[in-house]
């Protein structure tokens, strides 16, 4: 029996010879890192980079298809706190991207667009700059492998408030649209009084002195 559970480790381990040109076994068992036989980056990742010239190392863990990142990267500082959530198509940024503070709090979240390589045409729906409410279709080159498109937005840490919002579209800043707040002030949402504190203050208001009961003893 022995020598049958040793016969199929054997297999097991010259089967991931002959199907990946190089990767690792982690700790829990899994094959990451792995490299096929062009010399393309496939499955599993976890990339680490040492502080550099003052420069802070992270650590990343996600998935390639043929050597471009794809679908969730995650992002570590080398003491494991999370810094950021990303996003990526064709090796590329595209969609939502969230970057965080040392503390856990959200300081950015970003979106961007990223181009087919394979087809770098895009199909837009844009409004006719003399008829009002009208959109019509056109199509365009990229010519970048990704561009800033959607809501970009920044927080005042350990708040959450919004303190700036940016709208891109292809790159171009819509600067019409600009939100600026001053750090937490304009994001506070006021709390409503009760009805019946409303109608009190209405009902009392322009008299010098207001005699009220706060649940005090004495005079």
């Amino acid at each position: 029996m022995r020598s049958l559970f040793i016969s199929v480790l054997l297999l097991a381990s010259f089967s991931l010879k002959a199907q990946w040109k190089n990767y690792i076994i982690s700790i829990k068992g899994d094959t990451l890192n792995r490299v096929d036989a062009n010399d393309k980056k496939q499955g599993p990742w976890v990339v680490k980079v040492e502080e550099l010239r003052g420069e802070p190392g992270y650590e990343e863990e996600g998935f390639y298809e043929d050597s471009r990142k794809d679908g969730i990267w995650r992002v570590y500082s080398l003491s494991g706190d999370l810094i950021a959530i990303e996003n990526y198509k064709w090796g590329e940024k595209d969609g939502k991207q969230q970057y965080y503070t040392k503390m856990g709090d959200l300081l950015r979240e970003e979106s961007w667009r990223a181009t087919n390589p394979e087809n770098p045409y895009d199909t837009l729906e844009v409004p006719d700059p003399e008829v009002p409410d009208k959109w019509e279709t056109k199509i365009i080159k990229l010519e970048v492998a990704t561009v800033a498109h959607g809501t970009w937005k920044y927080y005042e840490p350990g708040t959450g408030f919004i303190i700036r919002q940016e709208n891109y579209f292809f790159g171009q800043l819509d600067k019409k649209n600009l939100i600026t707040a001053k750090a937490g002030s304009e994001e506070k949402k006021a709390v409503e009084k009760p009805r019946e504190v409303e109608e009190w203050e209405k009902k009392n208001s322009g008299k010098k002195k207001v005699k009220v009961r706060d649940g005090r003893t004495g005079f």
